[in-house]
């Protein structure tokens, strides 16, 4: 069976690609990365690193016209900052419930979207993508919860004449459960890229580094991103 992945080049993403892979098989899989308008180009650099040690297809869409008019932190037309705060503290400051700075507006759902429609298109029956409980705690992502995976599974999979599902393996998952599993697959966690913030080395502070190195830390090992003095 044909699938697509999204991957973004990031640890949830790459290692939905290497779990589709053992699955499949690297000749049944292939890869979307996704241009949205992104700070960073770090990432994309990532998602090519990853598929081409997998053996995969890579395929690109850009989809950074429709967030032109959001003010996201993410976004590089954005005048806001990435905050440099865990997930957990940032929901306290809305009052445990809420959508954090980092959330782009639906755009798992847009992701999602395009890629049921190149997954029809070239004959693949599964959209696979990393979503995990982490990120839906607190709805500090809405499109990563288990009530959005299901209705996007009935929307693709009706809106595709019943050709397509979603496919998210880690929804009832956190980061450390993903990097456990990760670990026995071997992903090449070194060549991932979580940071929101660019650059050479990750800065180690925004939302996603600290649940990252968490993450390892609970698996008692060292994330190979991390600087000596994170340690």
């Amino acid at each position: 069976m044909k699938v697509a992945v999204l991957l973004s080049g990031g640890l949830d993403s790459s290692t939905c690609l290497a779990q589709a892979v053992k699955t499949h098989g690297s000749e049944e899989v292939f890869a979307l990365s996704i241009q949205y308008g992104q700070k960073h180009q770090r990432e994309i650099k990532s998602a090519g690193d990853i598929a081409r040690r997998y053996g995969v297809a890579l395929k690109f869409l850009d989809l950074s016209g429709i967030f032109a008019e959001s003010q996201s932190a993410l976004l590089s037309h954005s005048k806001n900052d990435i905050v440099h705060a865990s997930y957990s503290e940032q929901l306290n400051e809305l009052g445990g419930s809420g959508t954090v700075s980092t959330y782009v507006p639906f755009r798992n759902g847009l992701m999602l979207s395009a890629a049921a429609a190149c997954a029809q298109s070239l004959g693949a029956s599964e959209v696979w993508y990393g979503a995990h409980r982490d990120d839906a705690a607190g709805r500090a992502y809405p499109d990563c919860t288990p009530e959005f995976v299901a209705a996007m599974n009935t929307a693709i999979y009706e809106g595709t004449g019943h050709e397509v599902r979603l496919h998210a393996p880690f929804i009832n998952m956190n980061k450390a459960d993903i990097v456990k599993l990760g670990l026995k697959l071997k992903v090449p966690y070194e060549l991932t890229w979580s940071c929101y913030e660019g650059g050479d080395r990750p800065c180690g502070q925004c939302g996603t580094c600290i649940d990252r190195l968490e993450a390892f830390h609970k698996n008692g090992v060292r994330d190979p991103l991390e600087t000596p003095e994170e340690v």
